[in-house]
């Protein structure tokens, strides 16, 4: 996923491009409103600070959302209801107020995205049926099978594995995997995925399928 930084404090940009760049995204950043426009092809996801030196950060998201259908966040310190509401109206889909998480931040980029219907989740990669050496998961079917024999797994266990499995040996990180498939994250967050993955090796019999990566997420190991 490509994302437009558009941040004037540098102090900011060089602590959020690597930590986005280590979640998996690629990211330009854009130091002014001015140019911004120009910047905007092929790009999936702008993050706008309103606090810009050289052109109001409101009239450049309404100039953002009449030149593109991209997905705008503002990330913003005003804080206000009030500057919440113009942003929203302005055309942001969504408002995140300085000092943030990062791991909100990202969960927040996938859901807006999963929103609009982009293909974020499993559903966009234009295939239905994965296949790891005898584990095979059917889409469409909603139907996991290890040998050829049926698993039964919760809703949640199945995204998740569908999600890792849908990566390709790529790491999905823990704020992928919770924002597409519990939309959120919370305090316990983290520890509900480790126990929904440790179900899912049980479930499967084949505990070194679902790799841990340590602080990022886990990622397919081939069985």
């Amino acid at each position: 996923m490509r994302v437009l930084l558009v941040e004037d404090d540098d102090r900011v940009a060089e602590a959020l491009v690597p930590a986005l760049t280590r979640r998996g995204f690629t990211v330009d950043r854009q130091a002014t409103g001015r140019g911004t426009l120009d910047r905007l092809a092929g790009i999936d996801v702008v993050l706008l600070d309103l606090g810009l030196p050289d052109v109001d950060g409101v009239t450049l998201c309404r100039h953002i959302r009449a030149a593109s259908d991209v997905a705008i966040i503002v990330v913003s310190a005003r804080g206000e209801i009030d500057d919440r509401i113009l942003g929203l109206h302005a055309g942001a889909d969504d408002y995140l107020v300085k000092p943030y998480d990062v791991g909100e931040l990202v969960a927040r980029v996938h859901a807006v995205r999963r929103r609009r219907g982009d293909p974020v989740g499993v559903g966009g990669t234009g295939t239905e049926v994965f296949e790891v050496a005898d584990v095979r998961v059917d889409l469409a079917r909603h139907e996991v099978t290890v040998a050829g024999e049926p698993v039964a797994l919760s809703r949640k266990e199945f995204q998740v594995l569908a999600l890792v499995m849908a990566a390709g040996g790529a790491v999905c990180t823990r704020e992928r995997i919770l924002a597409e498939v519990w939309g959120r994250t919370w305090a316990g967050a983290n520890r509900t995925l480790d126990v929904h993955v440790a179900t899912l090796r049980t479930k499967l019999g084949r505990p070194s399928l679902l790799e841990t990566v340590r602080g990022v997420g886990y990622r397919l190991s081939g069985g």
